[in-house]
């Protein structure tokens, strides 16, 4: 499982609990900063339709057609103003970060909190503001590593004739930036060849951009249920990925499921009571919670975790087997394994994801849907089933 998606957002936003709500992870979940020190890590899963429906029989690896294929999610210390310059868990914070491919911002869209994450009445509290806030400290996070060193580095760029997307990767490599991202950020800023002329508001421009593309953002619009109309619309506005969520609704549904109370699938619009022992207080509660799903259509955690990955990241589900009839590994499993690719990945790429062996002795591969032989360089699709042969055993 090589795909981590970070839980940003500041204190009191309902991170933890969206995290909670995701892996059904134990984890503390207070209403005062700072509860998250550090990182928590757990698994989540994104929603996908089996190939195995396709075909006259199921694959045991999928409940009712639909696969749920792993990834990691992991809950970084709620961030506060300053958090660059080392204020508040600002270090730890930014360190943690640097190990998802995709950030889920998770933000207080009802209002209910200050940019710090104090409690204060609904609808006090701009969200926006928290977007840019984030924003704005990741930016500043990638200037300050690259400022530490600029001399030296401007220097050494001019006096060894090196290639700058190179040197710039290397210095940010720690904030998880590579080179063919630093290259696509200077295509779009066109900055002057000379980069000891750069000025500081070149740089942060720069920045910003490396931050965009190397840090993508959903963002998880929560507390929808209680949040003011008018602060939904905004943050639609200020973003062109946002899902509207209830971590709470979706950690009351989940977790009622899980003691058998109700029937509810993650990502589903309704679920079903099973058992007759609530109280009335545990109805009303999920009279509430399902009023909230008729309107929403579902809590939006599931919807926030697969935009996540299919839109924000464009990656695309490919099952790798042996058998190219059956769609079997040697072991007869049927479609045992559910790989996440970049869209546009290839045949060979495939293989080396399988095994590096495996992609080292590629020969070709079959698409099990079509039977047809495939080269190297063939693209992949969403949902295909492929053999691979490999001179590899």
């Amino acid at each position: 499982m090589s795909m981590t998606i970070g839980l940003a957002g500041k204190p009191n936003s309902g991170k933890s609990t969206f995290f909670k709500a995701s892996t059904l992870a134990d984890v503390e979940i207070a209403n005062y900063p700072f509860t998250t020190i550090h990182p928590n890590k757990g698994v989540t899963y994104v929603r996908v339709r089996c190939p195995c429906m396709e075909r006259d029989h199921r694959c045991g690896n999928c409940v009712e057609g639909v696969r749920y294929v792993p990834i990691e999610l992991i809950d970084v210390a709620g961030l506060v103003p300053g958090a660059h310059m080392g204020k508040g868990l600002g270090n730890t914070f930014l360190d943690d970060l640097r190990q998802a491919q995709a950030i889920i911002h998770v933000i207080d869209a009802a209002g209910c909190t200050d940019i710090e994450g104090n409690p204060i009445d609904i609808g006090c509290h701009d969200p926006v503001e928290d977007v840019e806030f984030l924003n704005h400290e990741i930016t500043m996070w990638m200037v300050g590593i690259l400022k530490r060193n600029w001399q030296k580095v401007s220097r050494k760029v001019q006096g060894e004739n090196l290639k700058i997307e190179r040197v710039l990767a290397e210095q940010l490599a720690g904030a998880g930036v590579e080179e063919p991202q630093v290259i696509e950020s200077l295509l779009m800023t066109k900055l002057d060849h000379n980069i000891s002329k750069w000025t500081d508001e070149e740089i942060i421009d720069l920045c910003d951009k490396i931050r965009m593309i190397s840090k993508p953002m959903i963002i998880a619009a929560n507390k929808a249920d209680i949040a003011p109309v008018q602060n939904l619309e905004k943050l639609k506005e200020a973003g062109r990925f946002v899902v509207s969520t209830s971590a709470a609704a979706e950690l009351a549904l989940r977790s009622a499921s899980k003691t058998g109370a109700i029937k509810y699938d993650l990502g589903e619009s309704d679920f079903s009571i099973i058992t007759q022992d609530l109280s009335p207080a545990q109805q009303k509660a999920l009279d509430s919670i399902r009023s909230f799903l008729h309107k929403m259509h579902n809590t939006g955690i599931q919807e926030c975790i697969n935009k996540a990955v299919f839109e924000l990241l464009d990656l695309i589900v490919v099952y790798p087997v042996e058998d190219e009839g059956k769609w079997t590994d040697k072991q007869g499993r049927m479609l045992p394994d559910a790989f996440l690719m970049k869209r546009g990945s290839n045949a060979h790429q495939l293989a080396f994801k399988v095994h590096s062996d495996i992609g080292e002795g590629f020969l070709y591969a079959v698409d099990a849907k079509t039977k047809m032989r495939l080269g190297e360089k063939h693209e992949l699709e969403n949902g295909s089933v492929v053999k691979i042969v490999s001179t590899a055993k």
